[in-house]
């Protein structure tokens, strides 16, 4: 089955390298948080919220490519995004230098829910 994708959709290289950059980077900012202790609440709770983002990531792909379900997808995806602005903002209470980290993983996940909404709408 070929999906019908908008005019704004990369070309299928970019994503690569753009996953593989902002996952370093991701990896970057949770070790950051982590090594200022585990013992505080703030660093358990953005490390918990880190690892349930984490787990919708992999389930937007299980959903979205696996099992072909756009709208599903989106509706994970919506979710996913709202709960990595809860990580960035404790990660920020925690270090600036980490929330800023994952800035750009929050501006490519708010793209991928257009180009998600776009292809659901289109198919």
């Amino acid at each position: 089955m070929t999906l019908n994708k908008p005019s704004f959709s990369p070309p299928n290289w970019i994503f690569a390298p753009v996953w593989s950059t902002l996952y370093i980077m991701m990896g970057i900012s949770a070790g950051w948080v982590w090594a200022k202790g585990f013992h505080h609440k703030y660093v358990k709770t953005g490390l918990y919220h880190f690892g349930f983002q984490l787990l919708l990531n992999g389930l937007w792909s299980i959903v979205f490519f696996g099992l072909k379900q756009p709208l599903l997808a989106l509706l994970i995806i919506t979710t996913l995004l709202i709960v990595l602005g809860l990580t960035i903002k404790w990660f920020n209470i925690v270090s600036k230098f980490a929330a800023a980290l994952l800035l750009p993983y929050f501006l490519w996940l708010c793209f991928a829910t257009a180009l998600n909404y776009k292809i659901w709408e289109l198919n």
